[in-house]
């Protein structure tokens, strides 16, 4: 199943070309309004989802390099494990692996990871995200729902 990788390549390169695309064209934590919902906000996050541990010393990069490095070499090792049947969970992990990388990326060249898509809806902000992030939420929700089908077919056949 190791044929699914051109997936997580296809998301390590738009994610990295619209990083430099971003940190080129816009301006740090100045917004550029694209839809009423929408703007491109260049910021940098050293912490993780939601700025977790983003006020942390500075050990936190190298514990999320580390923790990336990791979990990308299970979801590998994982992916080459699967029936060739699974492809769901296959494009699933694909897709988490390719927005692993994307971030890990960002952490070992610059110590922070470049997110710049901003969502709101009047005064409610979402926090700020990038294409591996997304990849990564579509992977995760496809291995929920991967799990569900599995449980409720486990269920009709007892």
């Amino acid at each position: 199943m190791l044929k699914w990788l051109w997936v997580s390549v296809l998301v390590v390169v738009l994610d990295q070309a619209a990083k430099f695309l971003a940190s080129g064209m816009l301006i740090l934590h100045d917004p550029v309004a694209v839809l009423p919902f929408f703007n491109l906000t260049l910021m940098h996050n050293p912490g993780a989802a939601f700025s977790f541990l983003a006020d942390a010393s500075g050990w936190q990069r190298w514990f999320f390099t580390v923790l990336a490095a990791i979990v990308s070499i299970v979801l590998v090792v994982w992916l080459r494990r699967l029936p060739p049947q699974e492809k769901w969970m296959a494009a699933a992990l694909a897709l988490v692996l390719g927005g692993a990388v994307g971030n890990l990326i960002d952490r070992l060249m610059y110590g922070y990871v470049v997110d710049f898509i901003e969502l709101y809806y009047k005064d409610w902000y979402y926090p700020a995200f990038n294409i591996a992030d997304a990849a990564i939420t579509v992977g995760a929700v496809m291995l929920v729902v991967d799990t569900l089908r599995s449980k409720e077919k486990q269920g009709r056949l007892s």
